[in-house]
């Protein structure tokens, strides 16, 4: 459990509604990072990770106060966040519509580079990146972007995927592995063009 877990279940268990404000503080980004890199979309992202508070706030109110303190609350919102957009990407299948391209949701991504060179380049290669991502199986590219953009252990992404360490340390090898594979030609590419 991390450092600040505990005063947050407290919190929680204390004043629901102080708590949740906490809550929200504390892992707003780390959610809204998750669904970033799974949707591709920073608007779909925004409105998913509202989806998946709300959940939450929802499911905290049927809660005890000994089940609020007993909370692990990275894993619990990280598992929230990925059965909502799991569900909204059913319901897009069910209901296709035209959305943005994935390439041109990375435009609105702020770049950390100080020159408009750097940060053409690092647009590119997040486009280059997020691309790659989204052609990923659901499973494995959650369990990458769980692991290696959000931070989490693999026991805690086992938590979210409902499945047993060792699968998910099988999903993030054969993503990463996939990515490794997708980006290899730009990676060439780009070793072209620096000699």
């Amino acid at each position: 459990m991390d450092t600040t877990a505990e005063p947050l279940c407290e919190r929680l268990a204390t004043d629901l509604d102080d708590g949740f404000t906490e809550l929200v503080r504390v892992h707003a980004s780390t959610v809204h990072a998750f669904l970033l890199r799974v949707t591709g979309n920073a608007e779909e992202a925004d409105d998913l990770g509202q989806e998946a508070f709300l959940r939450a706030y929802t499911a905290l109110q049927g809660y005890s106060a000994d089940r609020r303190r007993a909370l692990r609350p990275r894993a619990w919102l990280m598992t929230i966040a990925a059965n909502v957009w799991r569900n909204h990407v059913r319901t897009c299948v069910r209901r296709p519509v035209a959305g943005t391209r994935v390439e041109d949701s990375c435009e609105s991504w702020p770049a950390a580079g100080p020159g408009p060179q750097e940060r053409a380049d690092t647009a590119a290669d997040r486009a280059v990146l997020v691309a790659a991502l989204a052609r990923l199986p659901e499973r494995a590219r959650v369990a990458v972007v769980l692991r290696h953009v959000v931070g989490m252990s693999y026991a805690e992404v086992a938590g979210v995927q409902g499945c047993s360490v060792g699968t998910v340390k099988a999903q993030v090898s054969r993503g990463l592995g996939t990515l490794r594979e997708l980006l290899e030609p730009e990676v060439a590419l780009l070793r072209e063009v620096t000699r």
